[in-house]
């Protein structure tokens, strides 16, 4: 792991965060939006080593944290049915939905797999023409192209019996709603460099230029954040809004086209409801019509399944920034890892969970490296 031990040097992040207090000279608010990127700062401490005029708040970059309600009842319905075989990545198989979860469908005989590609969901496919095959395809932008290329192969082997259960999101449309909130706080943002990876930067251009907010895409090691948060805050310092990369290891400002490409050929833009958040137009992809026999909402005829949240649960305002999951009265007691109310408690990018598993320890981790 020589090369990821680089970037987790006790002695260049003093360094950083140095340089980071002798910038700083104003309160400032930063959010990162990715949940791997909040995964980073709490299990490292970083928050807690910053000047206390710096407050980093945790934004909706968790997929499996913003996939609706709704969206995980569809999902447990069609896995209930005795000819589906329902595929699923590991984390969403135990995000709660109004009854239940993918794990409790499993125990109760319904034929739920976690799989490690969309691909294998294709196989499963070939190899059970009898049965219904249906893979759960979430994700930011960064998923898309795989599960886009897994409908793709599926019509050229005539997969008849293959379809997605589709709740992809898209990151700039989520910042615009943070941006436009009456609440906000935000000053400046660190940007997924994953999704960069595959979008590239251009998407962020208009944001800068109409919010005047810096935009720094970076990446998820403790150094790569802490340069990113040194970044943003000599904008802010000097009065600046500009888009930048601190991310050029794996992030072009062009991204890559061709997994764009088929991303586009194969989705299309629409309206997507976030949990806890609510409705963000244009926010989400789904399959275009021209794929549209591959849709399991509308081949399970699930799209009428409506459902409302817990009351009990906060999951939105963590989401969005409002709180912190400590703040949550629910948090630790009546919310835990073994019972969720909401899907951050569980996902292994969500707030709660990263605040539930490493904020119990003895001082940051980098402090004590």
């Amino acid at each position: 792991m020589k090369y990821l031990d680089e970037f987790a040097d006790p002695e260049l992040a003093r360094g950083l965060l140095d340089d980071i207090a002798r910038t700083v000279t104003r309160p400032w608010s930063i959010m990162e939006v990715c949940g791997g990127q909040t995964h980073t700062i709490i299990r490292n401490g970083i928050d807690q080593l910053l000047p206390d005029d710096v407050t980093l708040i945790h934004g909706p970059g968790c997929p499996v944290c913003v996939t609706p309600l709704e969206t995980i009842d569809r999902a447990l319905a069609i896995a209930a049915r005795p000819e589906v075989i329902f595929c699923t990545f590991g984390d969403m198989a135990r995000v709660p939905g109004s009854n239940g979860d993918l794990l409790s469908v499993k125990a109760a005989g319904g034929d739920v797999r976690l799989v490690y590609s969309p691909l294998d969901a294709v196989h499963l496919a070939r190899q059970f023409p009898e049965r219904e095959v249906v893979f759960f395809a979430i994700g930011f932008e960064t998923t898309a192209p795989a599960n886009a290329m897994t409908v793709q192969m599926a019509r050229r082997l005539e997969l008849t019996n293959f379809s997605l259960l589709v709740s992809h999101v898209l990151v700039p449309p989520a910042m615009t709603a943070i941006l436009e909130a009456p609440r906000r706080r935000v000053q400046g943002f660190l940007a997924a460099g994953h999704v960069c990876t595959v979008m590239g930067m251009a998407q962020y251009v208009p944001l800068v230029e109409r919010y005047q907010v810096p935009i720094v895409v970076t990446g998820f090691e403790p150094l790569d954040v802490l340069e990113g948060i040194r970044r943003v805050l000599a904008q802010l310092e000097e009065g600046r809004a500009e888009l930048e990369n601190a991310y050029p290891r794996a992030v072009s400002f062009e991204g890559n086209p061709t997994a764009r490409r088929v991303v586009d050929e194969v989705f299309e833009v629409c309206d997507r409801q976030w949990r806890g958040i609510g409705l963000i137009p244009r926010s989400g992809w789904r399959l275009a019509p021209a794929f549209a026999e591959f849709d399991a909402e509308q081949r399970f005829d699930v799209g009428s399944i409506v459902a409302e949240e817990s009351p009990r649960c906060r999951s939105g305002e963590v989401l969005q920034g409002h709180i912190t999951p400590p703040q949550c009265e629910a948090f630790g007691t009546g919310c835990t890892p073994r019972s969720p109310l909401g899907a951050p408690m569980v996902s292994s990018e969500g707030a709660c969970a990263a605040y539930y598993q490493f904020r119990r320890l003895n001082g940051p981790a980098l402090a004590s490296s």
